[in-house]
């Protein structure tokens, strides 16, 4: 719950307080480690299955139109897969592959990737960047708003649009219908797997949630929230632009 209303936002549908689930993921519990390796090996297969990390390269591209060789920021990046797809289908980029979690990272940094002069690799909070105003173009953060509580998301929105020109930030849309994918969930990762993405789809945020959260965030942030096929929301955040007065 965010205090004010739960995660379907201040008007949720029927059945939306059915779906709700403080229930916690393996990934988010330090002492289910093991578990915890086998989700994020079984969310890299699914989303490379899918087409995930395809689909986010695209939204990504899109902020980033007609900037030449845009500094784009990749938060809560794991393994780095995204900045290899974002790579290939823009040659130009200089991408910054970040995680909190310094082991997160240490996938990345063993890869060929790690050795291209257009990434380099840091640990960044993405509730706190520490880093000036304005440091990428693009803010980029996928599949991870609802491991965040709401204060967190506030910060997210804050700290992505003060540190970047634009955030955008890419979940799974919040629909039961969306709990379909649950068998795929099971084939790419096995029990674990679908443990921890039953409970993602019942955590998401809705996109009247995010515009909300935006609302109250303590900065200027305007947020545009859309459906993008298959089963996404896709939020574009940045700095509300000051009128001459």
């Amino acid at each position: 719950m965010t205090g004010e209303f739960g995660r379907g936002g201040p008007r949720p549908a029927w059945w939306d307080r059915w779906y709700e689930t403080g229930r916690p993921e393996y990934i988010d519990l330090p002492e289910h480690g093991d578990e915890a390796r086998r989700v994020l090996r079984g969310l890299d297969r699914f989303q490379r299955l899918t087409g995930g990390y395809r689909l986010y390269s695209r939204l990504v591209a899109r902020e980033a139109a007609g900037l030449a060789g845009p500094r784009i920021l990749e938060l809560g990046a794991g393994r780095g897969r995204l900045a290899e797809r974002m790579l290939k289908d823009m040659p130009d980029a200089r991408v910054t592959v970040s995680d909190i979690r310094p082991e997160s990272l240490e996938a990345f940094r063993r890869s060929a990737l790690a050795a291209d002069p257009r990434t380099s690799s840091r640990v960044i909070d993405a509730t706190a960047i520490d880093a000036p105003d304005g440091t990428w173009d693009v803010a980029v953060f996928t599949a991870s708003l609802h491991h965040l509580e709401p204060p967190q998301v506030r910060k997210v929105l804050a700290e992505g649009t003060r540190a970047a020109r634009r955030l955008l930030i890419v979940d799974a849309w919040r629909h039961p219908v969306l709990l379909g994918v649950a068998p795929l969930m099971l084939l790419t990762g096995g029990a674990a797997n679908l443990h921890d993405g039953v409970i993602s789809l019942r955590k998401v945020y809705s996109a009247s949630a995010v515009r909300e959260l935006a609302a109250s965030c303590g900065a200027p942030v305007e947020v545009r929230t859309r459906f993008c096929p298959p089963g996404h929301l896709v939020v574009s955040a940045a700095r509300a632009q000051a009128t001459a007065g």
